[in-house]
């Protein structure tokens, strides 16, 4: 009888089960990887709830990965059994002019492991051996599931230009708002606004650093970002992406200055006030995943204690309990929900 993992597969929000798979091998290059760690990401929730532009159901969760390097295929024997490891989930193809100049996060083949391909909400996975890190040397398993959350947010901050001396506005305290928060700051943003519709969040980016932290649902909004920043914002980081935020990021935003569009939008047509972009010298530019050196970056800012891992992670699983994870993560007052393995 062939020996069997579980492994998560997600129909919806409401149908989310583990499923009873052979145990996989490792090819050429590639690793078998045994889980410790796995996150449950936004773009996790919004493609359980079919809202995901880019990833279809059914689909096998996990891109937010940590684990324990259990085997090594031919050609990936730099590591070895026992290797504490990060993965770097977006696959390229490595020939695209993209990855040819060291931008693969928008890879012209991109896809991204545990959405359009089997993930790490498993016993075990496997991946090729050049999308991993090791997990540096007194980093816990919960410090290093909070890499590749962190490695988005520096790589928006990083499109964004220099931030020293700069006023920055955040909208959503979410995850990702908040990381980006903590990012920002540590890029040296002056006075730092952060917008949600919920005080304890709001509450939470104070707690993290942010100088001010105000109701996204304000009428007068610009005005009190403007009181509190003493001006317009030089840069808005956009962590919700929908109708509502993209214009308010365009009433926030300096002339001459720019919006990072971080959050994933729905599919379809947006509208935007191109009036006031064009006007105002606007800069409108999105930002996908990151590249190994956003990775690595994100390390250095966790080792260094730059990111409060205890206001982020709110709440643990175990694999059996995936559904309830994803359940919580859908909790607007939930920050990082977590899934850990301890084997099948």
């Amino acid at each position: 009888m062939t020996e069997q993992i579980r492994r998560v597969l997600v129909r919806s929000l409401d149908d989310i089960t583990l499923e009873e798979v052979p145990v996989p091998v490792p090819g050429v290059d590639e690793l078998l990887i045994r889980t410790t760690v796995v996150g449950v990401c936004g773009s996790d929730t919004h493609a359980a709830a079919g809202h995901h532009p880019f990833v279809d159901l059914p689909y096998r969760p996990g891109h937010e990965a940590v684990g324990i390097v259990a085997a090594a295929g031919k050609g990936a024997e730099d590591f070895v059994p026992g290797d504490r490891v990060i993965i770097e989930p977006n696959l390229y193809c490595g020939r695209c002019p993209q990855c040819r100049s060291g931008r693969y996060n928008i890879c012209q083949e991109l896809k991204v492991f545990g959405c359009q391909t089997p993930g790490a909400m498993a016993d075990l996975f496997t991946i090729p051996a050049d999308r991993v890190h090791r997990v540096p040397d007194g980093m816990t398993d919960i410090e290093a599931a909070l890499v590749e959350p962190l490695a988005t947010p520096v790589h928006a901050v990083a499109k964004a230009g220099d931030l020293t001396g700069r006023a920055v506005v955040v909208l959503g305290a979410g995850p990702i708002g908040l990381l980006v928060l903590a990012a920002a700051r540590h890029a040296g943003a002056a006075k730092i606004a952060v917008t949600d519709l919920l005080p304890g969040k709001r509450d939470r980016a104070l707690r993290l650093g942010a100088d001010t932290a105000l109701p996204a649902d304000a009428a007068d909004l610009a005005d009190q970002a403007h009181a509190a920043l003493g001006g317009p914002a030089d840069v808005v980081f956009d962590c919700v992406a929908r109708e509502q935020s993209i214009a308010q990021a365009t009433d926030l935003v300096t002339k001459g200055g720019t919006i990072i569009v971080v959050g994933v939008g729905a599919a379809g047509t947006t509208p935007v006030r191109l009036d006031l972009i064009q006007d105002r010298e606007i800069r409108v530019e999105g930002t996908l995943m990151y590249t190994g050196d956003d990775y690595r970056t994100a390390m250095s800012l966790i080792t260094s204690g730059a990111i409060d891992t205890a206001e982020i992670v709110t709440a643990t699983y175990p694999l059996e309990d995936a559904a309830k994870a994803f359940a919580a993560s859908v909790d607007p007052e939930q920050v990082k929900v977590l899934v850990t393995v301890d084997g099948p």
